[in-house]
Parts: C-alpha cells; sequence; structure tokens
C-alpha cells in the first residue's frame, strides 16, 4: 500500500509542489530517518509542507497538530513554509503527523532546504507561466471587446456578437484552466479538508463568471463576462507572484554560513606531524594550525604564535584584533598574518558560528507568528462571501422564484463580492510603495515588511558598517606631502593587511614596489632612494611618539605609521559616518522614533559616533546574544523594533526584530535575514522605508474600508436582484480600478 508521502504526488499537469527528491523514492517513507531525539522520550522534525499559501494556513496548521495526542509544539515557518513539530515518541510517531496534515489539506514531506529552494523556484517560473497566458488573453478578449463597442452598437448584428462571444470564449476557456490552476488546486485541497480560504471565492467567482458567460454565448445573449474573469485572474496571479518572490528572499538561509565555515583542519599529531582532516574528526583539546590567509575553522584558546584576526564578519569589531598566546578565537574569522597553533574548545558544533545559526533559526520561527492585514481581512471574508450567496439563493427560492433566476441572482451576489477589491487592495499598494522604495534605494524581501516597518516606534542601528561606510579610510592624507604619501601607499600596495588596504585607497594609482617585502605581524620594508622605508606597527617604524600625539586625536581610531629615513608620519585609520548619518538620525528623531546603537565593536569605539549623531543610548563590545537579550527587553516595554545592520553578529537580531533592514554591502547570512536591503553609500534609504511604509499601511487600511463600504452598499442591491451579471462585473471592476488608484498615493510618502 503506498505511503502518505508518495500516495499523492502532483502529476504533471499540476503546478510544482515543494517535494524533495528523497521523497519520491520508497526510501523515504522510514520517517526516523529524519528525527532529532530530544532525550526524556521527546523528538523533533521539521517537514516542508506544500498548500500553505498564506498565514491563515498558519493556525489551520499548529491548531490542527496541537489537538493530537503526544504533540508538544508546532511551529510554522511562513517564509520557507517550514513546520517543526515535538511530539512525545510514546504517544505519536511522524507518520502520525503526516497523515494528521493530509487530513487538513497538507501534504508534508522531510525538509531539506537544497530541495525546497529548487522547488520555490520551479513554482515562481509556473507562477509566471500563469501571468502570462492571463496577460495575453486578457488582452486579446479586450482587444474584441473594444473591435465589438467601438462602433455603432445599433450596427451590430446578432451574428456578430455571436461570433465575437464565441471567440471569446476560445482564448478565455482554455486560458482560465491552465492560469487559474494555483488557485483551483488550493480551493481543491481546502475543501477536501473542509477548509475555506480565499482562494475558494476566487475560484468560483472565476468559474461562475466564465459559466454564465457561455450559457449567455450558447442562447445569443447581450453579454459576456470573460473579459473579467481573465483580467481577475491576471491581478491576483501578479499579487501572488509578486509575494511568492519576496517569500523566497526571506526563507530560512542558515545554509549561506557555509561560506564562514572550514571543511577541514590541519592537526597536530601526537608524534608532532600535520595532517588535513574532516572538521568532524577534531574534537575539543586537540591543537590546529591556522595558517596567515586561512579561516579559523574552530573556537579555541591560541598556544603559540602571534598575528591579526579579521573578526568583523563574525564579531562585528571593526579592526583586525592582534591575538597572542592565551588569547580566544572563534571558528569563522580570517587569520592575516601570523601562524597560530590554536587548542580546541569546540569545533563541529558548539561554536560561535553554531550559536549564530541557532539563534538564527529560534529568532525566524518567533517572527513567523505574524499575521498580515490582508491575511487577517480574508479569514472573515471567505466565510461571508459564501454564506451570503447561498443564503440568497435560498431565500429567493423560499419566496417561490424559479430557481433558474434565483441561482442567477446567487452568481450575481458572488460575482459583485468576489474578492477583487480585497484581493488588490494590499498588492496594489505593495507594488506601487516597493516602486517607490526601489526609487530610494531600498529592496523589499519579505511580504509583511511595509506593515511591520511603518508599526515600528525604535530603531536600532549597528556601527560597523551601517552607520559607517563598510571600507576603512586613512585619515589626515591631506596634510602629508605627496611623494611621502606615494612612498606609503606603494608599500602599502605590497601588503594584505586591511590597515594598509585603507591607505592604497587613498592614492588611487598607488603600485606596489617591487623589492618591498612583508615581515610577518610587524609591516613592510623597502628600500627607496638609497634608504630604508618602512610602513607598519608603531613599534617597527620607531614612531611611537609621534603615534601618541596622533592617537590624542583620535582615540577610535587604528594606527600605521611609515618611515623614511628621518622622515616620519602616523597615519589614522577608521571607518567614516555616512555622509548623511547625521541629518537622516535627526530626521528619525524629530518624527517621534527612540533610537539605540548596539554594536560588537569596543565601546570607545562606539561612543564617538554615538555622540556625533546625537543618539542617546548606545552599547558597544555585544555578542549576538547579547543583542537579542536587549532585543526582548524592548519587545516586553510594548516597543516595536527596527533593526538594521550588515555583520553576521547581527543576523539573529535582525531576525528577532520586529522589522529589519541590512545594507547591500552586509554578509549574505545577514542579507537574507533582514526584511529589506538598501544600496549605497547613504543611510536616506532608511528614513524613506519608515515614511514610504507609513503611508502604505495607511492606504491599505483605507483601501480594504474601501471594499467593506464598496460591499456594503453593492451586496443589498444585489441580493434583490435589482444587478444583473454585467452590472456586477462592472462594479467589480470600478471597485478595483477604485482601489489601485488610491494605491499610488503610495509613491508620495515622508516623514
Amino acid at each position: 500500500m503506498a505511503s502518505t508521502l508518495t500516495a499523492d504526488l502532483p502529476r504533471a499537469v499540476d503546478p510544482p509542489a515543494i517535494l524533495p527528491a528523497a521523497a519520491a523514492t520508497p526510501d523515504a517513507t522510514d520517517l526516523s530517518l529524519f528525527v532529532e531525539p530530544l532525550g526524556e522520550g521527546r523528538a523533533r522534525m521539521d517537514f516542508a509542507v506544500d498548500g500553505i499559501t498564506c498565514a491563515a494556513c498558519m493556525p489551520v496548521i499548529e491548531q490542527g497538530l496541537a489537538r493530537e495526542p503526544g504533540i508538544e509544539e508546532a511551529r510554522v515557518n511562513l517564509t520557507n513554509r517550514r513546520l517543526t513539530v515535538r511530539w512525545r515518541e510514546a504517544e505519536t510517531t511522524p507518520q502520525r503527523i503526516v497523515q494528521r496534515l493530509s487530513a487538513l489539506g497538507f501534504r508534508a514531506f522531510p525538509f531539506d532546504p537544497k530541495a525546497v529552494e529548487g522547488e520555490e523556484v520551479r513554482e515562481a517560473r509556473f507562477l509566471l507561466q500563469c501571468l502570462g497566458v492571463a496577460g495575453f488573453a486578457m488582452m486579446n478578449i479586450m482587444l474584441l471587446s473594444v473591435s465589438v463597442w467601438s462602433g455603432n452598437i445599433s450596427d451590430i448584428t446578432q451574428e456578430q456578437r455571436d461570433f465575437f462571444h464565441w471567440v471569446s470564449a476560445l482564448i478565455a476557456v482554455p486560458a482560465v484552466a491552465y492560469a487559474g490552476r494555483p488557485f483551483f488546486r488550493s480551493a481543491r485541497m481546502a475543501i477536501a479538508a473542509r477548509q475555506l480560504n480565499m482562494d475558494v471565492p476566487i475560484s468560483l467567482g472565476v468559474l461562475l463568471a466564465v459559466g454564465m458567460s457561455l450559457v449567455e454565448t450558447a442562447h445569443h445573449g447581450t453579454h459576456a463576462y470573460f473579459d473579467s474573469a481573465v483580467m481577475l485572474l491576471f491581478f491576483l496571479l501578479a499579487g501572488r507572484y509578486f509575494e511568492q518572490l519576496m517569500r523566497r528572499k526571506t526563507r530560512a538561509v542558515a545554509g549561506n554560513i557555509a561560506a564562514l565555515k572550514a571543511e577541514t583542519a590541519v592537526k597536530l599529531m601526537p608524534d608532532g606531524a600535520l595532517r588535513q582532516v574532516p572538521i568532524a574528526a577534531v574534537a575539543a583539546g586537540d591543537r590546529v594550525l591556522v595558517r596567515p590567509g586561512e579561516r579559523v575553522s574552530v573556537d579555541g584558546l591560541v598556544v603559540e604564535g602571534r598575528s591579526s584576526l579579521d573578526q568583523s564578519l563574525v564579531t562585528g569589531e571593526t579592526l583586525p584584533q592582534e591575538v597572542t598566546a592565551g588569547d580566544a578565537v572563534y571558528a569563522g574569522t580570517l587569520n592575516l598574518s601570523g601562524a597560530l597553533t590554536i587548542e580546541v574548545r569546540a569545533a563541529a558544533k558548539g561554536t560561535l558560528l553554531d550559536e549564530v545559526t541557532r539563534l538564527l533559526e529560534t529568532a525566524l520561527e518567533a517572527r513567523s507568528n505574524y499575521r498580515r492585514l490582508a491575511d487577517r481581512a480574508a479569514a472573515l471574508y471567505s466565510p461571508v462571501v459564501h454564506l451570503t450567496a447561498i443564503c440568497t439563493l435560498a431565500g429567493w427560492i423560499l419566496a417561490g422564484l424559479a430557481w433558474q433566476q434565483s441561482l442567477i441572482i446567487a452568481i450575481t451576489v458572488l460575482i459583485i463580492t468576489c474578492p477583487c477589491a480585497l484581493g488588490l487592495a494590499i498588492p496594489a499598494v505593495q507594488v506601487v510603495a516597493s516602486g517607490a522604495l526601489f526609487k530610494a534605494n531600498v529592496l523589499l524581501q519579505a511580504g509583511d515588511a511595509l506593515e511591520r516597518l511603518a508599526e515600528a516606534d525604535t530603531i536600532v542601528f549597528d556601527k560597523t558598517g551601517t552607520l559607517t561606510l563598510p571600507d576603512l579610510a586613512a585619515e589626515g592624507t591631506a596634510d602629508i606631502p605627496a611623494a611621502d604619501l606615494a612612498m606609503a601607499a606603494g608599500l602599502a600596495a605590497a601588503s594584505h593587511h586591511p590597515l594598509a588596504r585603507a591607505l592604497v585607497a587613498a592614492v588611487p594609482n598607488a603600485l606596489p614596489l617591487a623589492e618591498a617585502r612583508e615581515e610577518t605581524g610587524r609591516g613592510v620594508v623597502a628600500m627607496i632612494d638609497g634608504r630604508e622605508a618602512r610602513l607598519g606597527s608603531l613599534a617597527f617604524c620607531d614612531a611611537e611618539a609621534e603615534g601618541a600625539r596622533v592617537a590624542a586625536r583620535h582615540p577610535d581610531a587604528s594606527l600605521i605609521a611609515f618611515r623614511h629615513g628621518e622622515t616620519c608620519h602616523v597615519f589614522a585609520i577608521r571607518q567614516q559616518l555616512r555622509p548623511d548619518a547625521e541629518a537622516v538620525v535627526a530626521a528619525l528623531s524629530r518624527a517621534g522614533l527612540q533610537l539605540e546603537i548596539l554594536s560588537g565593536d569596543r565601546p570607545e569605539a562606539v561612543a564617538p559616533v554615538a555622540a556625533a549623531l546625537g543618539i542617546p543610548v548606545a552599547r558597544g563590545g555585544l555578542k549576538p546574544a547579547d543583542k537579542i537579550e536587549r532585543l526582548d527587553a524592548l519587545k516586553a516595554a510594548g516597543r516595536k523594533v527596527l533593526m538594521v545592520g550588515d555583520g553576521l553578529n547581527d543576523a539573529p537580531a535582525l531576525a528577532r526584530a520586529h522589522v529589519s533592514m541590512s545594507p547591500i554591502t552586509a554578509v549574505h547570512l545577514t542579507q537574507a535575514a533582514a526584511d529589506a536591503v538598501f544600496l549605497g553609500d547613504r543611510l536616506a534609504p532608511v528614513a524613506d522605508a519608515v515614511a514610504v511604509s507609513r503611508t502604505a499601511l495607511m492606504l491599505m487600511k483605507q483601501n480594504l474600508w474601501l471594499a467593506v463600504v464598496y460591499n456594503a452598499i453593492a451586496v443589498p442591491i444585489a441580493i434583490a436582484g435589482w444587478v444583473t451579471p454585467l452590472i456586477a462585473a462592472l462594479a467589480m471592476s470600478g471597485s478595483s480600478v477604485i482601489v489601485t488608484a488610491n494605491a499610488l498615493r503610495a509613491r508620495h510618502g515622508r516623514l
């Protein structure tokens, strides 16, 4: 007998489902391979769930499973349609969970991020194909309609009208059959599970409009509604494709962290030999060697060697950190100069990178319970629409009207209340607002980002790469003689140290000196005009005195020295504030937003930035868990936080915050955890995002009210039988035009 996992696979004509390749094989029926034991008779498993179309599906799944014996918790992540279930092994099994989900109208498979990503790409392609078919059919049917009505109506013969109607039918029927599959399939699954979702009235409205048009055409009627049915499909498909693209952007991306994880390590064996082994073969207490230019593969303590580490992606620390024996190092950091021997504390599991991943996943699951405005409205709308149509049919039959006429009136009610205006109320504003934000260099990555951005009353900034530009810059180079600056830049071009790269950026045409040599951990030296030239640490260049004077003027900067004979210069290297940071922060403060800085950088580097921008609360030296703790405290105080950050250590905080933004220069994991990404060197997109989103949320609510008022007026008239299906279709189209026109105002959001 076929398992639940394989018995209901989609046929070739069905739209793609989120179906891992393993699910198609008989071996995949052994779900115990995917179960994670938690101890004490409890277990956990992640499922990929096919059939989730909106946030209204989340409570159906979570509450439906919660009623099952043995299930302790069920959490749905809407962004990647992943279901996490914890249960007591003595009372239930994963097979029973799959069967229960099937009874609820959803198909479930073991979660495989790579398979999910591939299926979502295919699903996006399928929606785009449906959208193209609906658009082609809509344009051709509208062209036929214009041809029919462009002349004098009295000149059109019945035969000509019938011909154009049949041509329209030949276009519309196959187009609806193909392009309507995303809605028809979802509606079929909902009805099979005895549920109602927004796709049920959409499907009924489209099918009844086409059916009525065919009946009218067959009986030589004056009116047909093929264009209305196809137009409705086109706009709704556009909204669904747009949302699916954004949902793909916000799927769980913990796999991106693999770029920072080393697959192997150079292990020091007991006999003193070096052997490259898989990271899984490294245990606590072992010793590993990390050469210059390699990423540290483990968390541990340095036992031998001296080097500089770039920790910016992991801890948020701006400047390279000098480490020596006894200092702690973390997996994912980059070794810049000397070789290090590290005693392992954690390797494949338990590292800081694993902690970041765990925090990120937890935060994403917690935020995924947010329900969008349109979804909350749709949860009430669908049952009301069907109940109204059924009551209308029954009422007129009881009143003595023939069932055919009663059915026509009921269909008219369903058409006039068909959720075109409601379906467009939110997507239309999203499209316009997203276009306005795109012009402002903001790219939205979440379907509900606009709503959550509008609700934000507190903004928490990371410092490094967020309030500051991502690249280091040298201070005071204009005061250095051009010849000395050129020599220093030539030495810097021969080094891989990030402080040296900042100096090279100050002299765009700098070329590395051929005779320059780099002394590990100290600097670069070369002979120029018969005298030795050095670039590097203060001690290497004998520049402590000059360095003390520069450090007094720039206490938050790193120093790099240059010496050529008796000539000595010390450069202050640090990150620069974004050009408009001060003006943007002031505008946000005037708009009533509470501002804070939470940074992994040193407190002494954070304080000057906070003072320059006038941000009252600033904390430095924070780990990812510390940032989450502060965000949770703000949430407990009733604040809705917009988190803006760019480092790997910011990813969990971005996911935990009410809403989040990240610059395009951020690491991939951080960008994927954010709800929006902004481009360029300016901070203005953050203020624009808040302004446009506030306007957009206001317009969304207005559009929903317009749809309600429209139905309050139109439905009673339709129930009374005073409206024909044609007038119902025109009224439905008119309500769509109104909400679309209102949505255009989202282009002009201002703080």
